[in-house]
């Protein structure tokens, strides 16, 4: 009769509570029972692990100013039969991103005729899908997507939002050798030649050693 009993408190404890909440919010679960039970006392795991830090009146688990931490599965028991526990109820936290970082690749100093491309990283519920690149000390954005590759030398920042809000990640510094380093600066040579055709550009380059074979000479003019 006793082990009828036991069964029929284990199928019967159940957590009622909402399913999905957004952070600052307040959540309560409650640990309800058919059952008739005698002043009982209520303990409440997350993830199977008892909690000791949360608020428990009677039956009900009070979650204040829920953060993306209280997400997980939660389940009660009753004090004497703790390893009889309700079935597991899930709880979702919705929360704007965080820790957002950016990486670079690859990292230290870029050599010439290589490229750098920086990733965003962040944590986000739900998922960020929104990336947006600014170069330290503009305005304006400079890219966007989950990667970005700079065509200059500087500091670079990403900013990742989802539809609860948005967070920048710390600046980067992508710094060059003093040599054209980026593969973009050859896209600059490819604009030019397509605008101004391959006879164009060879007359631009003919200027420019003309100016500097006449800069040389008046060098050797002026040393002797």
């Amino acid at each position: 009769m006793a082990l009828l009993i036991v069964l029929l408190m284990s199928a019967e404890l159940h957590v009622e509570g909402p399913e999905e909440v957004t952070e600052r919010e307040t959540a309560d679960l409650t640990c309800n029972t058919t059952c008739s039970l005698t002043d009982p006392t209520f303990i409440w795991y997350k993830d199977r692990r008892p909690l000791t830090t949360k608020t428990i009146k009677n039956n009900q688990l009070h979650l204040q100013t829920v953060s993306s931490e209280d997400a997980g599965s939660y389940s009660c028991a009753v004090r004497g039969d703790q390893h009889l526990h309700s079935t597991a109820h899930s709880l979702r936290v919705r929360y704007p991103p965080k820790r957002v970082s950016v990486s670079i690749s690859p990292s230290g100093e870029i050599v010439e005729g290589s490229s750098v491309t920086l990733t965003c990283s962040s944590d986000g519920n739900p998922p960020v899908k929104i990336y947006t690149w600014f170069k330290e000390g503009g305005t304006s954005p400079v890219g966007s997507g989950h990667r970005y590759s700079p065509l200059q030398s500087g500091s670079y920042y990403c900013e990742a939002q989802n539809e609860l809000g948005a967070q920048r990640s710390d600046p980067v510094s992508v710094v060059g050798n003093g040599h054209c380093c980026f593969h973009a600066d050859y896209s600059v040579i490819l604009y030019v030649t397509s605008v101004l055709g391959i006879c164009g550009v060879a007359a631009v380059l003919t200027v420019v050693l003309w100016i500097r074979m006449d800069l040389l000479i008046l060098l050797e003019t002026a040393q002797r």
